[in-house]
Formats: structure tokens, C-alpha cells, sequence
């Protein structure tokens, strides 16, 4: 299978990516930066939504189609809504929700051939919002909307789940200010566990669907 997976220099999209190809599935990856080399990669700035379409369209013509797709890539920008710079804010938006929309727009028409399947990476934060994280948790309070609207929209088409996630072991804390790093009694998980989580929601079979997965530490603060 063909798997598209945005995010994938990193993180979880890197997991995922390494966790597809145990699968012997082929990882498809977008990202701003420069990927491990190992996989077929299309580096593109999800906050444009040509670069987004462009990527998915050359990844999936060079593929010979997608049977999945997964929406890891996100970004964050803390702070209170009158210190964090405009720009900076709306930027997560672009990134998190529209980045989102892009690419799985993109990407319906070759999974509409297939009958294959989405998997959005929301998280516990678009469930449950903390103060200083009005951008993320709007950006991902977006995906919650628009992944459940996508699966009523794609019903018998294309199957589609929500990933909802804890804090994870990644690089997405670095370069924060330390209020805002996890400390270090936090117990995340590592993103290679949660990927197996993605890989459970694609090895589905046809009809059968994953709707939503909320994978969290045990000690998680923001659920429920």
C-alpha cells in the first residue's frame, strides 16, 4: 500500500513512516524540511495550499496512486492571544487545520479509487483547551470538526479516523520557553507506539472503520 504521511522528517510522522514500511507498505512523505532519504519525499510549506496540492499530486502520480494518508504535520506557537504575534497565531491555523484540508483534498480523488483511508492527527488540546494554547487548540479543535464531517461526507467511499494524542517524546517542545516544555515527571508516550495506533486504523479492512482513537499516556493531564 501506498501511504501518504505529512509531518514524516519527525515526530510522529517519522514513526508512522518507519511503521508503514514494516508494514511493507510505502511511505510517501511531505515535509517543510529535507526527510530521512530513504523515503520518496516531497518537501512543501503546508500553510500554502499549491505547495500542499503540488506534493500530494507528484507523490501520488510517482506512486501509482494512495491508499492512505496521514495528516501528522503541526505546529504550535504558546503564549497569551495579545503576545503571540499574528502572524505567528494564524500560522498554526494555516499549518494545523488548513494544511489539513489541503492535502486530503487533494488526496481524494486517488483514494476514492481505492476506497482507502484517512487518518487526521487532532489532539487531547482540541478536546480539552489550556490557556496560553488558544492557536493549537482552535487549529485542532478544526481537525475534531472537520475529520467527523469528513467521515459522515466520505461514508462507503473512503474510510476516515480521528487520532487523537497525547503528549509524545518528540521534538515538538524544543524552543519553547520552559513553562511551556513538558516537565520532567511528564510520562509521555514514545511516537512509536502511538504510530502503531495509525498502522491498526489502516490495516483495517474495506467497511470496517477506526472512528476515532484517543491515545494518551496513562498519567495525561488534558484528558478528559
Amino acid at each position: 500500500m501506498n501511504i501518504l504521511i505529512t509531518g514524516g522528517a519527525s515526530g510522529l510522522g517519522l514513526a508512522t513512516a518507519e511503521a508503514v514500511e514494516k508494514e511493507g507498505w510505502r511511505a510517501l512523505v511531505v515535509d517543510v524540511r529535507e526527510p530521512d532519504q530513504r523515503f520518496d519525499h516531497v518537501t512543501a510549506d503546508l500553510a500554502d495550499r499549491g505547495q500542499a496540492e503540488r506534493a500530494v499530486h507528484e507523490l501520488a502520480e510517482r506512486a501509482g496512486g494512495l491508499d492512505g494518508v496521514v495528516t501528522a504535520a503541526g505546529i504550535d506557537a504558546c503564549g497569551r492571544l495579545e503576545d503571540v504575534p499574528a502572524d505567528d497565531w494564524e500560522r498554526v491555523i494555516q499549518v494545523n487545520l488548513l494544511g489539513t484540508a489541503a492535502v486530503v483534498r487533494a488526496a481524494l480523488p486517488y483514494l476514492k479509487r481505492t476506497r482507502g483511508k484517512v487518518v487526521t492527527c487532532a489532539s487531547t488540546l482540541g478536546l480539552r483547551p489550556l490557556s496560553d494554547a488558544s492557536a493549537y487548540s482552535a487549529s485542532k479543535f478544526g481537525v475534531v470538526g472537520f475529520t467527523r464531517g469528513l467521515a459522515v461526507e466520505l461514508r462507503g467511499e473512503v474510510g476516515v479516523t480521528l487520532l487523537i494524542p497525547g503528549g509524545m517524546r518528540t521534538g515538538f517542545f524544543d524552543g519553547r520557553p520552559e513553562q511551556y516544555k513538558p516537565g520532567p515527571e511528564a510520562g509521555l508516550n514514545d511516537p512509536a507506539d502511538v504510530a502503531q495506533t495509525v498502522v491498526f486504523a489502516l490495516r483495517q479492512p474495506t467497511g470496517c472503520e477506526v472512528r476515532e482513537l484517543v491515545v494518551c499516556p496513562s498519567t495525561e493531564t488534558s484528558w478528559p
